[in-house]
């Protein structure tokens, strides 16, 4: 059975958003600060001084009127109202967002506290109704500075504490369960009308998951560069639990295959997720796609000879095709940017679904963040790359938001999360009773697998 985290662990940063709206705010979108960008491909020369005009503001340094470089002293400061400035609503997203790398919440908490404070004294010498409006905009930025950095530790804590053990992949099974035991198909026949409850389940769980989920991979990852790691930190609870819904998926579809009796049926069975697969990628969840695509690519599963020479494979072809590896996903890259320019025209809430493979994603995060360094030369924060980072962040954080337009079927629901799932041994086992082995690695391994039920009985 698969879990899924919290959702009354929301994100802090919707409740500053929140009490920000009420504050003047200038109109800049994500596209326009940062320009066009695909998903995976990173911006030559980010960080790097050159290709236009610089001017420095204090310790803040811009280029094109874009903030990439700055103190970070400077840059807490520049997150806090004057009289004649407000932060950017995209600023603060960014900043918020990256802070975590180089400080932790409480103390930036106080550092922007003393900040807001000093700002505060300076109105108070100053005339009451002029400066009336931007020291409530500071009050209210102190309170939920207080109320969101203050509790993320205490949200984190708490995540760790109630994280339930690993979930196991299944028992090891000695022999298949009978013909008549149900089925995927036995619960659903009709891959488009599986591929949309599957699409429930996806953005159920990734709306789960908060911009400092993943940035706390970046953070942690640091850290364990800086052997400062306490234990395995890389994941938050939110993302184990997703990344635990893909491997469930996999395997749960190679243990429908491995544990059908025979062949005419295994071969309907592998066709049929072929088709949910393709239906997937139709309506633009790609996460649910890899997965399945996953699974039968399992060795348990890929060394069926027999059973896929009776598939037609063209459809499967075209899948594979799609999440070929080679250039780093270009093909699937395509599709995605396709889906992307989709949702962002889209009349209807169908039309706006885009479910990104996510450990693509989140390989693109870090990858992007492992290639360009925090800090420039002169010792400045390389704002630019985070301003990058976030761009991406945001954009999935919109993705997560679409409502799914597709009607619950709480009973195949509750098949795809509670059927039993095989562990690999099992799934090998089943795999060689269907059909045997036909080499001597695979004779031997399937010896092995024979002495170690032998030696368990």
């Amino acid at each position: 059975m698969c879990y899924t985290g919290d959702k009354a662990l929301h994100s802090d940063w919707r409740k500053i958003e929140k009490d920000l709206e009420t504050m003047p705010q200038t109109s800049v979108v994500f596209s326009s600060i940062l320009g066009p960008s695909c998903s995976g491909q990173v911006q030559p020369g980010m960080g790097e001084r050159g290709g236009g005009a610089s001017s420095g503001s204090g310790d803040l340094i811009f280029q094109d009127g874009r903030l990439i470089s700055g103190s970070l002293e400077a840059l807490m400061e520049h997150l806090v109202p004057t009289v004649d400035y407000y932060p950017d609503r995209t600023y603060i997203f960014t900043f918020l967002l990256s802070s975590r790398v180089f400080m932790p919440p409480h103390d930036l908490l106080a550092r922007v506290g003393q900040i807001c404070l000093e700002q505060r004294q300076q109105l108070e010498a100053g005339p009451e109704k002029e400066n009336g409006t931007v020291k409530k905009a500071i009050t209210q930025m102190i309170q939920s500075l207080l109320l969101s950095l203050a509790t993320r530790s205490q949200l984190q804590e708490l995540r760790e504490k109630l994280r339930p053990p690993a979930v196991d992949k299944g028992p090891v099974l000695k022999a298949k369960p009978p013909a008549a035991q149900k089925d995927i198909l036995g619960v659903c026949c009709d891959p488009l009308v599986l591929a949309q409850q599957l699409t429930h389940i996806e953005l159920e769980r990734v709306s789960s998951i908060h911009p400092e989920d993943l940035m706390q991979i970046i953070s942690h990852m640091d850290s364990l560069d800086n052997h400062r790691c306490r234990g395995d930190m890389t994941k938050t609870y939110s993302l184990e639990a997703y990344d635990n819904w893909f491997n469930c998926l996999s395997m749960l579809v190679a243990t429908e295959v491995c544990r059908v009796v025979k062949k005419k049926h295994r071969t309907r069975m592998l066709e049929f997720f072929i088709d949910v697969a393709r239906e997937c990628f139709n309506i633009g969840n790609f996460n649910s796609m890899m997965a399945i695509i996953s699974g039968m690519n399992l060795s348990p599963v890929a060394r069926l000879k027999k059973t896929w020479s009776k598939v037609k494979t063209a459809k499967f072809d075209v899948l594979e095709h799609h999440m070929d590896p080679s250039s780093n996903f270009c093909n699937y890259r395509t599709a995605l940017q396709g889906a992307t320019q989709r949702s962002q025209m889209a009349n209807s809430s169908r039309e706006k679904i885009v479910i990104p493979v996510f450990n693509l994603f989140v390989k693109d995060i870090y990858f992007l963040h492992k290639i360009h360094t925090n800090h420039l030369p002169n010792g400045h924060i390389n704002f630019k790359k985070f301003w990058e980072i976030s761009r991406q962040i945001h954009e999935f954080m919109t993705w997560t938001q679409v409502e799914c337009p597709f009607e619950k079927d709480k009973k195949i629901q509750s098949y795809l999360l509670t059927a039993p799932i095989y562990s690999e041994e099992a799934l090998f086992i089943a795999s060689f009773e269907s059909e045997g082995p036909e080499n001597h690695m695979e004779k031997d391994s399937w010896k092995a697998l024979r002495t170690t039920l032998l030696n368990r009985a």
